[in-house]
């Protein structure tokens, strides 16, 4: 029987769409990634977040580029409740195919 090491790196503070992009360029199929901890949907509300402007927008942006690398294939994304309004929200890396190669190209274009 063979066991695996799964790595999922939690980041100290907002993770940016930049650096999202550049983890899914290199992620190993099973790693994860951590890319917020909190309630997305009102961390990205005016009135109701406790971010500023640029942080929510930052966050906004890290949200939509986290479905599209969903919608891509390049990711598999979960939410795992820590607690009342508290959640982790994980990428986990998935194969890359041949498919998803100009998806990896694109992400990679940005973060560089």
């Amino acid at each position: 029987m063979t066991t695996a090491t799964i790595t999922t790196i939690r980041q100290k503070g907002l993770l940016t769409e930049i650096q999202f992009c550049a983890w899914v360029a290199q992620a190993m199929p099973g790693d994860r990634l951590e890319y917020h901890r909190g309630f997305m949907v009102l961390d990205t509300f005016p009135g109701l977040s406790k971010l500023g402007d640029n942080e929510r927008n930052e966050l906004r942006l890290l949200g939509s580029r986290a479905f599209w690398t969903e919608a891509q294939g390049l990711v598999h994304l979960v939410q795992e409740r820590l607690g009342p309004d508290l959640f982790s929200y994980l990428a986990i890396a998935r194969p890359k195919t041949r498919s998803s190669a100009d998806a990896v190209t694109q992400l990679a274009a940005l973060a560089a």
